[in-house]
């Protein structure tokens, strides 16, 4: 299992916690139902490459100076919007024999035949909440759409059987659509080229305005 090393947090001041962004390290807390919260802190550099090698629901051991291991996984990463870094992260221990939910991407794979007529694919839900044990937990959920012509949905009770664990999303709840394109109509065309009704039928009663004038000359 992947090891990731913490260090122990004794000072918690905000002058500190500055520091150690400053030294390329990321504050965090460590926790669980049968730990004491720890606050701790890890590499940048070192949790951004865990984080791509074990997945976004990924297991994997957070080693403190003590040398003790603890089962983890990231509960909740803050990030600095305007530096695009991160600046806060919960680790919480899971306990491998208990099942728990977790929150797992869907990647839409294939292309719909209903997008190449002008079909528009709509996806609707990106995550899919899944309830099993911790080490069961799949890094995301691949929908195929190669099916979907226009006005083809896929719901959550068309997706359940391909997933490997219980899904706990309502059956009803919509993943992708394809939605067929929108006509508008161009209404300075539809002036240019005097097909519209109103304008014939009033060009016609004023040729028979004209007619029936007195004193009008064939």
């Amino acid at each position: 299992m992947t090891v990731l090393q913490a260090r122990d947090r004794k000072d918690l001041t905000g002058q500190e916690t500055r520091k150690i962004r400053l030294d390329g390290f990321v504050p965090g807390v460590l926790y669980g139902k049968k730990i004491q919260s720890q606050a701790v802190s890890v590499e940048s550099v070192a949790f951004l490459k865990t984080m791509r090698e074990v997945g976004q629901n990924g297991l994997f051991n957070l080693e403190l100076e003590s040398g003790k291991k603890h089962n983890v996984m990231v509960q909740e990463v803050q990030v600095d919007p305007l530096k695009n870094h991160y600046t806060h992260i919960d680790f919480f221990e899971v306990d491998m024999n208990e099942e728990r939910d977790a929150n797992v991407p869907v990647h839409l794979e294939g292309e719909a035949p209903g997008a190449s007529e002008g079909g528009i694919v709509n996806h609707l839900l990106y995550e899919i909440t899944v309830h099993c044990l911790p080490a069961d937990i799949p890094e995301s959920i691949t929908v195929d759409i190669s099916n979907l012509n226009i006005g083809d949905s896929l719901s959550v009770e068309e997706i359940r059987s391909n997933v490997p664990v219980q899904i706990v999303n309502e059956d009803d709840e919509a993943v992708v659509t394809v939605q067929a394109p929108s006509v508008n109509e161009d209404p300075e065309a539809t002036e240019e080229d005097g097909t519209t009704a109103l304008g014939v039928e009033a060009t016609e009663e004023r040729e028979d305005d004209d007619k029936d004038r007195p004193g009008r000359v064939e």
